[in-house]
């Protein structure tokens, strides 16, 4: 699962029975998967296993990996003594217990992130300490109702906890397994003297990931600048969204849109400073050319976010009429490996395995 980055200039003018026994069961762990072929694609852990436990917990992230993930995905946002956690988003309301805890009642504000006024309890008013006191809990309550049993359970992760427990899973399991952290909101953060950048260089460093352990990501092409300027040499992945724009080119007045990102012209600028493009995956099946056009330019694809769930599946692919039921989750991955993705990002890297296998 090499990835050798190429020398960048930073031009950002982009300004079933073995099936029904993964699926089936919360607590079935198939036995340990094996680095895939060379030319196969990537099945990334989204947040973990996140459609089997809470995401961004040590279960999630270990359990991912036991089921076959090469690489494991942690969201990075700070607190406020500057150091690199794993939440969805810098507001953790929904993610954490932290609404149980009167002492922090006082904190519930109100914020401008990213241009939209957000409210809840932000990771930049705790310091770490304060925050290993919180548990996660299950994001999506209502849609993943089983994953609320674990709730409670853990504390949130620094990324460097990740980074570890990636090194003690790849012993345990013999093989590799990468890191792929997003830097989010990364404008707003640098807005408020907290940057990423820096600090997420400095885990690196101290830890001398290569390029095979750690992948950069951002759907903001100024943060993977900011990480280019330090000069690490690992991948990096322009994430890219389906509307608008990213951030930091609104904030700056660049009219340079997602859809324009993802046009031939677009891809190659992206291709002069990343060697990824991680769209969402309803823009890479046909009859869009995305694909082809981004392997053109030098760029690897790696799509996000599959999900088992009928709501999140394409519409042929949905069984029965209850939205939180499970559709042909293996239909969809048949197709996007048939594609040539080079990767998926998925909730469930279970099944991708299993789908993978089969399209060999």
């Amino acid at each position: 699962m090499s990835v050798q980055p190429r020398r960048r200039s930073i031009l950002l003018a982009a300004g079933a029975a073995t099936a029904a026994t993964a699926v089936g069961a919360v607590g079935a762990v198939p036995a340990t998967a094996a680095a895939p072929r060379p030319g196969r694609p990537l099945v990334i852990g989204h947040r973990g296993a996140a459609g089997w436990r809470p995401e961004h917990t040590t279960a999630a992230y270990t359990y991912a990996v036991e089921t076959g993930a090469d690489w494991i995905e942690p969201d990075l946002v700070p607190t406020k003594d500057h150091v690199l956690v794993v939440r969805h988003e810098n507001e953790i309301s929904g993610t954490t217990d932290v609404a149980k805890h009167p002492e922090f009642a006082g904190r519930r504000t109100t914020k401008t992130v990213d241009g939209r006024a957000v409210t809840g309890w932000f990771t930049e008013d705790f310091t770490l300490a304060e925050l290993k006191t919180l548990r996660a809990v299950e994001r999506l309550p209502l849609i993943r109702n089983r994953n609320t049993v674990f709730d409670g359970r853990e504390p949130v992760l620094t990324f460097e906890e990740v980074v570890e427990l990636a090194r003690e899973l790849s012993r345990r399991h013999r093989r590799r397994i990468a890191v792929f952290p997003e830097t989010k909101h990364p404008t707003y953060f640098r807005s408020i003297g907290l940057p990423l950048e820096p600090a997420l260089a400095r885990i690196v460093r101290r830890h001398r990931l290569d390029a095979d352990e750690c992948v950069v990501q951002s759907f903001e092409p100024s943060s993977l600048a900011a990480f280019a300027e330090e000069r690490l040499r690992l991948p990096l992945w322009q994430a890219l969204g389906t509307t608008g724009a990213p951030y930091d080119l609104v904030a700056a007045g660049d009219p340079t849109t997602y859809k324009d990102m993802m046009t031939p012209q677009g891809l190659r600028k992206i291709a002069r400073y990343a060697d990824w493009i991680g769209p969402d995956k309803s823009s890479v099946v046909e009859p869009f050319t995305l694909l082809a056009d981004a392997h053109q330019a030098g760029l690897k694809v790696g799509a996000y976010t599959f999900r088992a769930e009928n709501q999140y599946l394409p519409a042929r692919f949905r069984r029965g009429t209850n939205p939180n039921d499970f559709g042909d989750a293996f239909a969809e991955y048949a197709l996007h490996f048939g594609s040539g993705v080079d990767a998926v990002v998925t909730d469930y890297p279970d099944i991708a395995v299993l789908a993978r296998d089969a399209a060999d």
